[in-house]
């Protein structure tokens, strides 16, 4: 399936906007075991989408098969994806919630795309461009203005800081195993390796005492998560990630502090404040600087990932 520039940076927008107003949504499930519902999640979106891989194969690889099953490297890369970017990121979302107000932990995350700007052209030795290193600042900055300002204890800080984290491997790790296993096979690989992970997380924070049957509410609020905040999300990130590469796709995370802010605000039926919808605008300044630079597109079918020696620094790191 061929896609073109246009169509990447438009999967991207879908898979940020996807993410960014389900925030509202997830409010529902506050009230059940936060990583055991998390488990339960992921493993329904990995049942989907390897029903998804068996039926088309073909799905957002770009004119290449994907092929195969994973690599011994390739394995310990996904376990450092699902560990990372998926069962770490919600443990420290979750820690830091209790210890800093909400909006400060967005601003930290919505830092992601100066990380990738910096981090993605450094892993394959080269230098990160100005235009998209400008681009990703202001990004960072229209973030800050959405999110508004906000307080956090040490212990909030550092899990605000885990969490962006976890958001910059989402990415930076889904590319070295991209061309290859294609998007499909690498969203559904992650949730599948997640599961384990955030049920050993569950046990620790002693949740079994609190397990029991979600209410229909929960339930469908799970499934909704499961299929389109996982499932959809996922593979159109993925695919769009695959094509552009890690810094320009990287400055999309930008939108999604945005949607949440707009879903809010048809939610609560009235305008957001003027510095948020400040910030949207400078967002869509960034965005529009980066998504410029056209000369910083990886090749046709050449999609930026990581090199050997970075893929094999990560295999030893994981199995020490």
């Amino acid at each position: 399936m061929k896609i073109s520039n246009t169509g990447a940076v438009l999967l991207c927008v879908l898979g940020m906007t996807i993410v960014g107003s389900s925030v509202s949504i997830s409010q529902l499930v506050l009230d059940y075991p936060t990583l055991t519902g998390q488990a339960a999640r992921y493993a329904l979106a990995a049942a989907a989408l390897f029903a998804i891989a068996r039926r088309w194969p073909g799905i957002g690889v770009d004119g290449r098969p994907a092929t195969g099953r994973p690599t011994g490297r390739e394995w310990v890369v996904l376990t450092a994806l699902a560990a990372s970017g998926l069962a770490a990121f919600n443990a420290f979302v979750l820690i830091a919630l209790p210890h800093a107000d909400p909006a400060l932990v967005g601003t930290f995350i919505g830092a992601a795309p100066l990380g990738l700007a910096l981090l993605g052209p450094l892993l394959r030795g080269r230098r990160p461009t100005v235009r998209l290193l400008g681009a990703a600042g202001i990004v960072v900055a229209g973030t800050a203005l959405v999110q508004g300002t906000g307080r956090a204890d040490t212990i909030g800080v550092l899990a605000s800081l885990g969490a962006l984290g976890g958001e910059i491997a989402f990415s930076l790790l889904a590319a070295a195993v991209l061309p290859r296993l294609g998007p499909v096979r690498v969203a559904a690989y992650s949730c599948a390796l997640a599961v384990p992970l955030l049920l050993v997380g569950a046990l620790v924070a002693g949740e079994p005492a609190e397990w029991r049957l979600p209410t229909g509410v929960e339930a469908a609020t799970y499934a909704y998560l499961a299929a389109l905040m996982t499932v959809v999300a996922f593979v159109a990130w993925f695919t769009g990630l695959r094509k552009l590469g890690v810094e320009r796709a990287g400055i999309l995370v930008g939108l999604m502090p945005v949607a949440t802010l707009v879903t809010a605000a048809v939610q609560a039926g009235r305008l957001p404040a003027l510095g948020s919808t400040a910030g949207v605008l400078v967002v869509a300044l960034g965005l529009a600087v980066g998504l410029a630079g056209q000369r910083n597109q990886p090749a046709d079918g050449q999609p930026a990932v990581l090199p050997e020696p970075v893929v094999a620094s990560t295999a030893r790191t994981a199995s020490a």
